[in-house]
């Protein structure tokens, strides 16, 4: 093997450019006296003799030319060797060509495997589950989501009929199907509850649309599935908490800025309880007790939350609210005595509306003071609470309230006074106060 020094390498263009131009071989014994060639300064400046030229053709179309010279010897190539060149150029011309659609065929090849990945990696990123099926129902695609959802594997739902993967809801989503079969229009924001044999109740919301081809052809159906289950408690959850406090309150709470423990602050504690209830249970089936319970209670925590107080808790027939947190009220004594004017009240209408023998007495006990208030408890369970002796103390004050009465202390009294009809009421004695505590009756409001 030798290489080709660098003047070698020079070809004549003239020659090249000729073929080039008519698709057509050119072979000449002598270039030096070729009379088409006369003059050429590549032919004269490279001395060149003995040229064969061939073009390299693909079904007609011109890719290149092989190019051989002699620089020594004239008469080297003639109609033979051309011939010979040209059956060899043009099977180089299709190996050629292969080669280059080859590459190119590889170069798409990546590009689509690519782009494959990169749209399977965003299929499988949606967090909405995707469904697909053709115009027969048997489904074509779904998502890794569609798997979370659905509890079952890509193997348990592709090349499956809807109605099989689909088989909680199929009930009630083939007329659905129908609909959008036969009107070609999409059905949005479809819920539907029911049961899953390993999840028990569920609630997903389906979106459904017609699956249309490039040219508009409906091939079959698209399913858009979101499981609103974990939603739908966490607004059952809120609406429990509602009723526990006011929407007033929920609404400038931060649940970002809670954290465990406690801020001491003052608040006015009130608690409330039905009177006779044990004797009155003693008699009454268990079904109507609960439901008479639930009556007095709701008269007093609908009067709490009116008042935008939080309930901490019922406790059997009682309940205990507070006001001014976690939201400051500079009124917030007044609204326990509102709230207790207004349990007063509701009781009264109960009497209206229930049998002689289901008319309860209430009690109420109001106190201000500080107390530690916040998330008690660990993580995983939370209990947002009052702590302090403030609440025991008013605790105390409605234990010691007699039938319908309302008890504040002197603390409390103080703060609302000119608002206040109130009457001196008996010192109390109380376990674990070297002192006793001063406490007024409260009438009504001036």
């Amino acid at each position: 093997m030798e290489s080709i020094n660098s003047s070698e390498k020079n070809v004549s263009r003239t020659v090249v450019q000729r073929v080039i131009d008519t698709g057509e071989s050119v072979v000449t014994t002598n270039a030096q006296e070729d009379q088409r060639f006369l003059g050429q300064e590549s032919i004269v400046a490279f001395n060149l003799r003995s040229i064969l030229c061939v073009p390299l053709k693909v079904k007609n179309e011109l890719i290149g030319v092989i190019y051989a010279d002699n620089r020594i010897r004239a008469g080297i190539f003639a109609e033979t060797e051309k011939d010979l060149l040209e059956a060899f150029a043009n099977q180089a011309a299709v190996a050629i060509d292969n080669a280059r659609l080859f590459s190119s065929l590889k170069q798409t090849l990546e590009e689509v495997t690519a782009l494959k990945n990169l749209m399977d990696n965003v299929f499988a990123s949606i967090a909405s589950g995707v469904i697909t099926a053709d115009v027969q129902g048997r489904i074509t695609l779904a998502n890794r989501a569609a798997e979370n959802i659905l509890g079952a594997t890509q193997q348990d739902i592709i090349g499956h009929r809807l109605n099989e993967a689909l088989a909680s809801v199929s009930s009630e989503l083939e007329s659905h199907l129908m609909e959008i079969r036969k009107t070609d229009k999409p059905i949005v924001e479809l819920e539907l509850s029911h049961i899953l044999p390993k999840r028990g109740p569920v609630s997903w919301r389906f979106n459904l649309s017609p699956l249309k081809d490039a040219s508009q052809k409906t091939q079959g159906v698209a399913i858009v599935l979101d499981d609103l289950t974990e939603r739908k408690k966490l607004e059952a959850q809120r609406r429990l908490f509602e009723r526990m406090v006011s929407p007033a309150v929920i609404e400038q709470l931060d649940p970002n800025s809670l954290q465990l423990g406690g801020k001491r602050t003052e608040i006015t504690t009130l608690f409330a309880d039905i009177r006779g209830f044990t004797t009155y249970s003693e008699s009454m089936p268990p079904e109507k007790l609960v439901s008479i319970l639930n009556l007095y209670l709701a008269a007093m925590a609908e009067a709490v939350l009116a008042q935008e107080g939080t309930i901490d808790k019922f406790m059997g027939d009682a309940i205990m609210a507070w006001f001014n947190a976690p939201v400051p009220q500079p009124d917030h004594t007044l609204r326990a005595v509102k709230t207790a004017l207004a349990i007063r009240e509701s009781v009264e209408k109960l009497y209206k509306e229930l049998p002689p023998d289901s008319h309860l007495a209430f009690g109420v006990g109001i106190h201000t003071g500080e107390a530690v208030l916040g998330l008690i408890g660990t993580e995983k369970r939370l209990e947002y609470t009052a702590i302090s002796d403030s609440v025991n103390t008013a605790k105390r004050i409605q234990e010691n309230s007699a039938r319908n009465q309302i008890l504040i202390s002197r603390d409390a009294f103080e703060r609302v006074q000119k608002q206040l009809d109130a009457k001196p009421h008996a010192n109390m004695n109380m376990k674990g106060k070297t002192q006793p505590i001063e406490v007024f009756e409260v009438m009504g409001l001036r």
